[in-house]
């Protein structure tokens, strides 16, 4: 999709806060319910915006209509970042984006998204789902009358597009870069003037110049954002990014007031759509990729040895202070994340990665 149709599509977004005002409260009639999702994503947003519409349409399926969910597109509500605090307020039941969005009421919200040098996809997913990731999720939303669930999972993420290439540590210094959650931190220890901007706000501010350098995802998205017309320089793969998941977060008292069936209906829904947009990303990258530097002269390029290096020593050193210093939940939740990725690494270590590096060295075909 070229990026002109792509925005051009996402412009009805300008109507949204008229039509926030019409929206009535969550309809309930003959027993069938209405839910309103809002998400961070500008609308027909591949791979993740599509996703979060065909997990409203499934839930809507799946129960026959009982339980009805209607997508609101990032600024067709509220502006993508402030999706959570919809739900939060009431304006919405449901939000569709990804945690460390949230990273300022709660650090620990971090961890669910993607720690620097930290678990790939498929280890966040053992740690949430079998090794207590969720019960801790569920005492952090708590807080605010929330419940999460896992709904996406890019892989491991594009370091990120840089109009100059980088040479060592000092080209960051003063760097103004998009790139949020702890990844950002990260950034930030290592010189770089960090922000975060939804997906729709990113090439207005790299063509202005606000920006010198952005990460969003990786070629699957950020083929249809344009980056590559004010950036040439690629880099892979991101070390503060390795394994990003997505959520959905609904109200928790409204959730718990559905039958179990319907309760149930969601879950199941958000684990196949976690899944199914994995593989969507899998899939579209590596074409998205071709395109990019086939078609507009992209410059994919490894991040230099010396960056790599002191951006693991601010990984560490980051995750030292929020262990330290965090308050009772956060280091809560990264006790469990430490103890999760040192038993999964093993795993990963010992048996993927000597599997890769064989198939790397001797299997080619033609």
């Amino acid at each position: 999709m070229k990026r002109r149709e792509f925005f051009k599509q996402a412009s009805v977004a300008t109507i949204g806060a008229a039509a926030a005002a019409t929206l009535a409260t969550p309809a309930i009639a003959q027993g069938n319910i209405t839910w309103r999702m809002v998400t961070t994503w500008p609308k027909n947003f591949p791979g993740l915006g599509v996703g979060a519409q065909t997990l409203a349409d499934r839930i809507t399926k799946a129960s026959g209509g009982r339980l009805t969910v209607q997508v609101f597109s990032a600024g067709e509500m509220v502006p993508g970042l402030q999706a959570l605090d919809a739900v939060i307020d009431g304006s919405a039941e449901m939000s569709h984006g990804t945690p460390y969005y949230w990273q300022n009421k709660s650090q620990a919200l971090s961890f669910f998204t993607g720690v620097p040098f930290g678990m790939t996809n498929r280890e966040l997913t053992a740690w949430v789902r079998y090794l207590g990731g969720q019960e801790i999720w569920d005492k952090v939303y708590d807080q605010f009358g929330l419940q999460g669930f896992l709904s996406g999972d890019t892989g491991t993420q594009a370091g990120g597009w840089f109009r100059n290439e980088l040479t060592g540590v000092s080209d960051i210094q003063g760097l103004r870069f998009r790139t949020p959650g702890l990844g950002g931190q990260v950034w930030g220890k290592l010189g770089a003037s960090v922000t975060n901007l939804a997906a729709g706000e990113i090439f207005a501010a790299l063509q202005s110049g606000t920006l010198d350098a952005a990460e969003f995802v990786g070629p699957y998205n950020d083929l249809a954002l344009g980056f590559y017309q004010i950036a040439k320089n690629y880099y892979f793969p991101s070390f503060v990014e390795p394994g990003l998941a997505t959520e959905i977060v609904v109200d928790k008292a409204k959730f718990a007031a559905l039958p179990e069936d319907l309760q149930e209906i969601v879950r199941i829904a958000a684990q196949a759509s976690y899944d199914e947009v994995a593989s969507d990303m899998y899939a579209n990258d590596p074409r998205a990729l071709n395109a990019l530097v086939s078609e507009h002269g992209v410059q994919v390029r490894r991040f230099p040895e010396e960056i790599i290096e002191a951006g693991a020593k601010a990984s560490m050193e980051l995750i030292a202070e929020i262990r330290e210093g965090g308050d009772a939940l956060t280091k809560e939740t990264a006790e469990s994340f430490v103890s999760a990725f040192n038993l999964l690494r093993q795993r990963t270590e010992g048996t993927d990665m000597p599997y890769l590096a064989a198939r790397e060295k001797y299997i080619t075909f033609d």
